[in-house]
């Protein structure tokens, strides 16, 4: 399909600190990596043609959000068709350092754009059956730079996502903007927007699975409290869309509603006030200029790392290590 640019916020003059972004608002067949992946190209020429140089995706967009445990008695346990249905999102999903990354690295060096893409991933070798809400980071000249595992899959998504850490925790720089991002409600985690603050973070993009509920409140709320523009990112996600072959297909449309995830993807200035307001319902892309010298303006009454801080009084440790499950060693025992 096309898609197009749903809504847009221009600044009469572009100055040199300033960038252009895009959120993509995107749906199409669920749990179905291909026919996702086209969408998320297709989006990222939208995006570079409207002069973006940094795109970003719902959570878990590739290849999909798990909603049927909510809908289908998700947590019986050593239920078969909880089994198969579980198999059956392990297998759509992907590797990092597979060739869906690598085809989205060329995209991202062909357009000069940086992409920050949802993911469901896929473990390899240790953790091969277990699967991750992810979100990558592609930089258009050295390709990830990017791994971010959610810190805490949210309720349902318990049975189903394995626990991420502090690897991720790390900002971008594209063009003159600083670049954070967390996954749905990592967004509600204070320690979590902290450590990106703390970087120096100045655009904070947030990936949703779907829910203009959830995007009105948190985008404006991180970008009053940031100081920072935020980015929300939503998906679509309609019953239609659910494979006829998904082991509870017809039990989990009977379970949803028409529309499942409605979008809701928004944009919000260090003012905490809209940009552009949550767009429901519509597919594409929207597309903001952002204006980064008021980013510090903002900041004249509240830094909230900078000087509105107490460090002795309080005081955050992050631990970015990557939790790996087994090491190995050549070395002799007692070496």
């Amino acid at each position: 399909m096309s898609l197009k640019v749903i809504a847009k916020h221009r600044e009469p003059q572009l100055r040199i600190n300033s960038i252009t972004v895009a959120a993509a608002q995107l749906g199409g067949p669920w749990l179905k990596p291909a026919a996702r992946l086209a969408r998320i190209i297709d989006a990222a020429h939208v995006a570079a043609a409207e002069g973006a140089t940094l795109v970003a995706y719902p959570e878990t967009y590739l290849s999909g959000y798990p909603f049927w445990p909510s809908r289908t008695q998700g947590a019986s346990f050593d239920d078969p068709d909880q089994k198969d249905c579980y198999a059956y999102y392990l297998d759509a999903a992907i590797e990092v350092g597979g060739q869906e990354q690598r085809d989205m690295e060329g995209v991202a060096a062909d357009l000069g754009i940086t992409m920050i893409v949802g993911v469901t991933e896929r473990g390899r070798a240790a953790g091969r059956g277990t699967a991750w809400c992810t979100l990558l980071t592609i930089d258009p000249r050295h390709g990830l730079v990017g791994h971010h595992r959610k810190l805490v899959p949210t309720y349902d998504e318990r049975l189903v996502w394995g626990h991420g850490d502090g690897a991720g925790l790390i900002t971008h720089p594209v063009g003159n903007a600083v670049v954070g991002s967390l996954n749905c409600w990592e967004n509600w985690m204070p320690q979590a927007r902290t450590a990106l603050y703390a970087q120096g973070e100045t655009v904070h993009v947030a990936a949703w699975p779907g829910s203009s509920a959830l995007t009105g409140d948190i985008t404006r709320f991180i970008a009053a409290e940031g100081r920072v523009f935020g980015v929300a990112a939503s998906g679509i996600i309609t019953a239609e869309s659910i494979p006829d072959d998904f082991p509870l297909a017809g039990q989990l449309r009977e379970a949803s509603d028409t529309v499942v995830f409605d979008g809701g993807s928004a944009i919000a200035g260090p003012d905490g006030k809209w940009l552009i307001p949550p767009v429901v319902g519509e597919e594409g892309v929207i597309v903001a200029d952002l204006d980064l010298d008021r980013v510090f303006a903002e900041r004249l009454n509240f830094d909230p790392t900078g000087h509105y801080t107490r460090p002795d009084v309080f005081r955050s440790v992050v631990n970015r290590a990557r939790h790996e499950t087994v090491r190995f060693t050549e070395d002799a025992f007692g070496q």
